[in-house]
């Protein structure tokens, strides 16, 4: 796998935030290159059963539309995740190639990236999250920072049990 550029191209809030998501964003992607569709739908961690290649990359996928379409824009929540299937985004991604799940995730990265563009960091969300508390732009992008490079430890791990890649 190959190291993606971190370094940002100015020093702004807002440059140094979208830079280290794409890099996050960048870096899952890279470590699903040339997985078997085989190995994308294995699980290998005992006590988690659906942790996929394929079912983080969907994952990923669903937290980002979470926090910018329901959270931050407020609209209606699609998202596969129910109250009795926390995590049926993950259940379900083995249903799919890797390659498709790679793709959707990509094109919605780009969606995002030109909402992002087009809003002051300091914009409030228009729906609450817990104890009422409505985040703004600025925390969204820090908090898909945090998830996204989380879960890349994850696609790490699974990937060097899968097959002994390794990256940096």
């Amino acid at each position: 796998m190959t190291r993606i550029d971190d370094t940002p191209p100015a020093w702004d809030d807002r440059t140094q935030l979208t830079t280290f998501l794409d890099y996050a964003r960048d870096t899952a992607r890279a470590k699903c290159e040339g997985v078997s569709a085989e190995h994308a739908r294995t699980a290998l961690l005992p006590g988690s059963p659906l942790m996929t290649m394929s079912g983080v990359i969907n994952h990923l996928r669903w937290v980002e539309y979470y926090w910018f379409q329901v959270v931050f824009l407020g609209e209606e929540d699609h998202a596969p995740m129910t109250d009795d299937d926390p995590d049926r985004e993950m259940r379900i991604a083995v249903d799919f190639p890797l390659p498709q799940l790679v793709d959707e995730y990509t094109e919605q990265s780009a969606r995002y990236r030109e909402l992002v563009a087009g809003n002051d960091l300091g914009t409030r969300a228009r729906r609450a999250i817990r104890g009422g508390l409505h985040v703004d732009l600025r925390w969204i992008l820090h908090h898909l920072v945090e998830e996204t490079a989380r879960h890349n430890g994850h696609l790490d791990i699974l990937r060097e049990l899968l097959d002994g890649t390794t990256g940096d």
